[in-house]
């Protein structure tokens, strides 16, 4: 399939490594895939769903040690500690590849070795970069074709002489929970992953490439990759502005991301577009703005909540083609079934664990981080720019937050450095579903805490940068909170679609539009510059949401300082500027 002498020589050592007893590359051929969807059918390890009703749908459980992404068996592995930083992991890679090694060693034999070239970004596109990823499960295999754009396209796109591109090797092993290991060589383009069969620690192109090595070569080579959602926003009058937002799990970002608005603004012509769900890659553009692709080509996201009032278009999304992940299995129609999807469990099924299951005994029938995969196609409201391999322009960055009392509805930085700031400081406390106490503020900058592959307080250094270069061009940057809470702990703001209301404001913004007041954080609009048509909210209870409350936010402060000393000397001055500016603007 190539005659790249790079990508020949790393599979000649990985085979030799693991020692398969058959080889197979993945070309991306349909026959060749459907051969192996009728594959895992026949061993058990799929269960194909009913035709008629979710054709092409596949349903597939985990082992039960084996259901999330594993944080503290991830680890960044750099030649120098001081540069994986305080918030990450870390193991010496030349101990690293030793000790994985003897793990890997002979682990395919009796297997099949699956090689798959696949391109995050759209072919062709000056975004994209490559990937390889060997592996021995076919779950991988199926699952990297819908998040990726897998086979021969791939290869084509690399070259038959580059040698820039990220070398992923994955074995489920036995699954052993002690010999887990999700390990990242930034310096080397390297990733290995072993003993897990769940897909955000085994689709290597997803956070391993797409996040936390695309993060340190964008750091290397002057573009960002992040933790993101991408959507754009049309006025009744054809106009779309494109912006991305970051937020922490729990927050409601693929729900944003596919957000349906109001009856009010559908009725005039208000329309809303998903570019990307989850991960985001900015680069400046010729014409000097942020220009930012999905490097993914599938969505992989929670099941469990979406239904059809949370995210119609993400439920739409799941109708076919779909990998479903330790989800409810309904035996009556063969079908499936999560909490939260209706009221209406099934009476004969299976659990994610192959169980029989009643709702009446209190279980969870699906898996708490149960999943599906989906090709972004399907999607109703995908964009039609998707696939654009130059990307769309970046109006507006939106980080956001899950906080009760302190931070406001929407506010806008005064610049980019103190966007910057504003991203570094967002945080979400803890909510029931949490280990441990309720109402613990958690720091996520640029909800990348996990994701982040090397040393964070560079990782600002390189934000900052980056609005250097864009100058007068850079997107605004603003924050948001749809879960501030009244006295007895209901949420106050609707939230859902009606953060559509939010979204026009930033859009008006953006383009000189609208009007904002300043505050102690930064500015915000006039309670009657929010439309609350159609909506039981008064306009005091608007200007509640937005007000900023000097005491909790001088705790704030505190907290922030807190954080900002894990970074040392590593913590870029901006930002302790811009924490000191806080302070000042609170006395």
């Amino acid at each position: 399939m190539t005659k790249n002498p790079n990508v020949l020589k790393w599979v000649e050592e990985m085979t030799a490594l693991v020692k398969p007893d058959k080889v197979v590359w993945i070309d991306g051929s349909e026959a060749q895939l459907k051969a192996l969807r009728d594959e895992a059918v026949s061993t058990g390890e799929m269960i194909a769903l009913n035709e008629e009703k979710l054709p092409g749908c596949l349903l597939h459980r985990t082992a039960v040690n084996d259901v999330a992404r594993v944080e503290n068996r991830t680890f960044i592995c750099s030649r120098e500690e001081k540069d994986c930083g305080p918030t990450n992991n870390w193991m010496e890679p030349k101990a690293t590849y030793e000790k994985l090694g003897r793990l890997f060693d002979g682990v395919m034999k009796g297997r099949t070795m699956y090689i798959i070239p696949y391109s995050m970004g759209p072919i062709g596109s000056p975004f994209a970069k490559v990937g390889l990823e060997i592996t021995d499960s076919i779950y991988v295999v199926l699952n990297m074709d819908i998040m990726t754009r897998v086979g021969e396209d791939a290869l084509r796109q690399l070259g038959d002489s580059s040698n820039d591109f990220v070398r992923g090797l994955h074995s489920k092993a036995s699954l052993d929970e002690e010999n887990r290991y999700i390990c990242h060589f930034p310096e080397d383009n390297t990733i290995w992953s072993i003993n897990s069969g769940y897909g955000g620690n085994v689709l290597l192109g997803k956070k391993c490439f797409a996040l936390r090595i695309a993060s340190y070569q964008g750091y290397k080579e002057g573009w960002m990759a992040e933790h993101m959602l991408i959507l754009g926003l049309e006025a009744p009058d054809g106009e779309i502005t494109y912006v991305t937002g970051a937020f922490p799990s729990a927050c409601g970002k693929t729900n944003l991301a596919m957000l349906i608005p109001p009856e009010i603004y559908r009725q005039k012509g208000y329309k809303v577009w998903t570019v990307g769900d989850d991960i985001a890659w900015l680069r400046i553009g010729p014409d000097g703005r942020l220009w930012a692709i999905n490097p993914e080509s599938g969505f992989f996201g929670v099941a469990p909540g979406t239904n059809v009032k949370s995210n119609p278009n993400a439920l739409e999304t799941t109708k076919k083609n779909t990998i479903f992940t330790n989800v409810v299995h309904n035996l009556e129609d063969n079908t499936v079934w999560w909490e939260g999807l209706d009221k209406n469990p099934p009476k004969h099924a299976v659990d994610w664990k192959g169980n029989p299951w009643d709702a009446a005994s209190g279980e969870k029938g699906a898996h708490p981080n149960s999943r599906f995969t989906a090709p972004a196609v399907n999607c109703p409201c995908i964009s039609k720019e998707f696939a654009n391999p130059q990307g769309v322009p970046i109006s507006a960055i939106i980080f956001g937050g899950r906080r009760a009392k302190t931070a406001p509805l929407v506010y806008e930085a005064r610049s980019w450095e103190h966007g910057v700031f504003i991203g570094s400081i967002m945080a979400s406390e803890t909510t029931a579903a949490a280990a441990g106490a309720v109402g613990v503020v958690r720091r996520d900058p640029m909800a990348m805490l996990p994701f982040c592959g090397y040393h964070m307080g560079d990782y600002f250094g390189h934000w900052l940068e980056m609005g250097k270069k864009l100058g007068d061009k850079a997107p605004r940057i603003f924050n948001v909170n749809w879960f501030r809470t009244d006295d007895e702990g209901h949420f106050i703001w609707p939230g859902f679609g009606d953060n559509m209301r939010v979204l026009t404001w930033i859009v008006d913004r953006c383009h000189g539009r609208a009007d904002a007041v300043e505050t102690p954080i930064g500015y915000e609009p006039k309670a009657e510059d929010i439309n609350l048509e159609g909506l039981d909210l008064s306009r005091d209870t608007l200007r509640g949401l937005l007000d900023v409350d000097r005491e909790l936010w001088r705790r704030e402060a505190d907290g922030i300082e807190e954080f900002y000393a894990k970074f040392g000397s590593r913590l870029p001055q901006a930002l302790r500027d811009q924490l000191a500016q806080l302070r000042a603007n609170l006395a």
